[in-house]
């Protein structure tokens, strides 16, 4: 076979493996679309009068609210991924498979993209449940395109992607799953304090540049622009780099880490 070859056939082997062990773990699996869930129902049914009308300075418009946090909730769907991710990558650093794996006449690569491509699948499964419930509640986007949902899936697979490689990098650091799933929490809080549920102009001062200067806010505005057809400004382009710069250096950290454990 060719060192191609190989790399698909044992890629697509790891990633089956990463897929097993979700479906043999389904509380941790439904965690990840029942937070967001919950999340998206608490706000919306619970909050959603009040905050529409401090948002819009009027009168209260749940509908409108639907349509402003559905793309954040969206966006904070991927973030609850990070952590079980995470976790996985440390438990196969500390348990021996590594090890194993390292013995066996398999790609060297094809570990690290099964938990990538296993991570990112679970993702935007659990995305499209999401946005599922958020259309059965109300959320509309009757002006976006075509090309425009396209737009906003592949901008999904992105920020997934993205964050993916920087917490299999967080997990491969880490000397334990407990200690794997702790330092991940940060990557899971960024869209809490991002646009995700008030504008960041009605954020306190001190506060903003927190809320606007990570990677979610400008994303999450990204896909509102694509979906509800808002001004997506130069926040298209603060996206792409956010996404490129996390890829990188969550992919290059993973790399330099295998490959000393390897040694």
């Amino acid at each position: 076979m060719s060192s191609l070859s190989l790399a698909v056939r044992d890629s697509t082997t790891m990633v089956r493996r990463n897929l097993l062990h979700a479906r043999r773990y389904p509380a941790l699996t439904l965690n990840v679309v029942l937070t967001p869930l919950i999340m998206l129902l608490l706000f919306v049914y619970v909050f959603g009068d009040v905050m529409s009308a401090g948002i819009g300075g009027g009168g209260a418009d749940r509908s409108e609210y639907i349509a402003y946090i559905a793309p954040g909730i969206l966006m904070m769907t991927i973030g609850t991924t990070l952590v079980g991710t995470s976790v996985s990558v440390a438990d196969d650093m500390t348990e021996g498979i590594m090890a194993r794996f390292r013995t066996m006449a398999i790609h060297r690569g094809s570990v690290l993209i099964g938990h990538v491509a296993g991570s990112v699948l679970r993702s935007m499964i659990s995305v499209i449940l999401v946005g599922a419930v958020a259309v059965a509640i109300g959320f509309r986007s009757a002006d976006a395109t075509v090309l425009e949902w396209l737009a906003a899936f592949v901008l999904l697979t992105l920020v997934a992607l993205a964050f993916t490689w920087m917490a299999i990098a967080v997990g491969m650091a880490s000397p334990n799953g407990e200690a794997a799933g702790n330092n991940a929490v940060p990557l899971v809080i960024l869209p809490f304090i991002s646009s995700a549920f008030v504008p960041v102009d009605a954020m306190p001062g001190w506060f903003r540049p927190i809320a606007e200067y990570q990677p979610f806010t400008p994303a999450i505005e990204t896909l509102r622009g694509l979906l509800l057809g808002s001004e997506i400004g130069h926040n298209g382009w603060l996206t792409l780099a956010w996404c490129l710069g996390l890829a990188v250096l969550g992919y290059f950290w993973s790399k330099s880490l295998f490959t000393r454990e390897s040694r």
